[in-house]
């Protein structure tokens, strides 16, 4: 049962009948000639607590920890030896940081009699300093806590309608061919009427994120933001750039925030180096283009407009970009200052392209983001024109 709890803290949705299961299935695995060992334990435990692969590196941190392992001691030990790879390179270790919470969280709570009642206001005030907070000036309790808020933000984009057509008992178009069909069944002598409705779909999201020297600290906190939003939505593209362009939508796809903010890292070879936005844009557009901005695309793109080459050729990658979506919405930190002026060439480069140009720096500005996406685009809304 604590096992189970701590797998709940963790994150694994482990409820009491799959706890009720696992101590039923380890009593008929139990019921045999000889006594059970560590393996039937952990292949036993592991086939009714888990539903998903992806639930499996938890797992095994959690049981190798909890159940103290007998070779942990050799493997600490060893851990103080100089250790060398040669050519198969290092071991890729994923560590979960809600593990380690988990397990440390676990006090005992103080007598009913020494606990602090604490005012709501209180709580809310934290709040909602925490979310006006820049993501620059916070400590690592702070970010701890933003990361944790992040992963509860959604970002809702308004339906639009396809030209392909359902069935719906109060749609509006009659589907002739359907119609046909279910009159041949009773011979012709009843016409029933089948009707169909429009399509409605969510348009799908690309965002490109500048991972630069500039941009690290508010990158890292916007890359929880689109693992959140990756994991709730289906059709989104997620690119960063630095002085190259790479995909990290399927690293994103991992439930697991850690997990897969360690692959994004992996396969991220120019993480806070310079910045060639044109010629970002100018590879995303020839390859990635046709393939992600279709059917109404919306597209973020989150930098500060600092261009290591002067924003030469920026200009026309994007007015490309910009006839390529639906809508263009740029994210730039710098506008939180109020004297903040387009002098950058790459700033005037780009500013006469977007749509939407709103700042990006504190929580704050995330949730106006979703309120702003959630509305169907206007004059009012486009802010800079």
């Amino acid at each position: 049962m604590h096992f189970a709890r701590l797998l709940r803290a963790a994150g694994l949705r482990v409820g009491s009948d799959r706890v009720i299961d696992c101590v039923r299935a380890l009593e008929i695995a139990g019921q045999r000639e000889f006594p059970l060992r560590r393996e039937d334990w952990y292949w036993t435990m592991s086939a009714v607590l888990l539903s998903r692969q992806e639930q499996r590196p938890i797992f095994d941190q959690a049981f190798r920890l909890f159940w103290r392992d007998p070779k942990l001691a050799e493997r600490m030990m060893s851990l103080m030896l100089p250790q060398a790879y040669g050519r198969a390179g290092k071991p890729e270790q994923q560590q979960s940081q809600r593990l380690t919470d988990a397990l440390f969280s676990q006090k005992e709570e103080a007598p009913e009699t020494e606990k602090l009642e604490l005012e709501a206001r209180l709580t809310f005030s934290s709040r909602e300093v925490l979310s006006r907070m820049d993501f620059d000036t916070m400590s690592a309790a702070e970010l701890v806590e933003a990361k944790r808020m992040l992963s509860q933000l959604r970002l809702p984009l308004p339906l639009i309608r396809t030209r392909r057509f359902r069935p719906h008992r109060a749609g509006v178009r009659v589907d002739l061919r359907k119609t046909m069909r279910e009159s041949l069944r009773d011979g012709g002598d009843i016409i029933p009427l089948v009707r169909s409705a429009p399509i409605e779909l969510h348009p799908p999201l690309v965002v490109l994120c500048d991972i630069s020297g500039s941009m690290n600290p508010y990158s890292r906190m916007f890359l929880h933001f689109l693992h959140a939003i990756t994991n709730d939505r289906d059709r989104v593209a997620v690119f960063v750039f630095g002085t190259r362009l790479t995909n990290i939508t399927r690293q994103l796809r991992h439930r697991d925030v850690d997990v897969a903010m360690q692959r994004v890292a992996d396969a991220i070879k120019d993480w806070s180096g310079g910045t060639r936005i044109g010629h970002s844009l100018r590879e995303f557009n020839f390859k990635w283009g046709r393939r992600v901005l279709g059917q109404n695309a919306c597209v973020l793109l989150v930098s500060d407009g600092l261009d290591r080459e002067a924003g030469e050729g920026l200009g026309e990658e994007m007015e490309r970009l910009a006839k390529s979506c639906h809508r263009l919405v740029w994210l730039n930190p710098l506008l939180r200052y109020d004297k903040f002026e387009a002098r950058p060439a790459g700033v005037r480069a780009m500013l006469p392209h977007v749509d939407l140009f709103l700042p990006v720096h504190n929580l704050k500005s995330l949730v106006d983001l979703a309120k702003t996406l959630s509305r169907p685009m206007n004059k009012e809304t486009m802010q800079w024109k």
